[in-house]
């Protein structure tokens, strides 16, 4: 099982509202996170894997699987190109 964990010596955090802003150090690129982006932040924890992030998001949104899925897949590739998570 490959799980994500996300690199914190990359980034700056903070949470606003209902919003998680994440400040890439290396690139300065700002990620604005909320709705089901957000959830999947808190979800990644080095212990989960893609999966089973898949897997409780379903059970928190209305949504098919199918479409988490992809929204979740598209999320991580960006956040693993900007090295703000890794897989493994």
């Amino acid at each position: 099982m490959t799980v994500l964990r996300k690199l914190t010596a990359n980034f700056v955090e903070t949470e606003i509202d209902d919003e998680v802003l994440l400040v890439d150090l290396d690139g300065g690129e700002l990620f604005s996170l909320s709705g089901t982006a957000r959830a999947t932040w808190k979800l990644i924890d080095g212990e989960r894997s893609l999966a089973a992030i898949v897997d409780a998001l379903e059970d928190e949104f209305a949504a098919p699987a199918e479409i988490i899925a992809r929204d979740v897949n598209a999320l991580v590739q960006e956040l693993d190109s900007a090295a703000l998570i890794a897989l493994g």
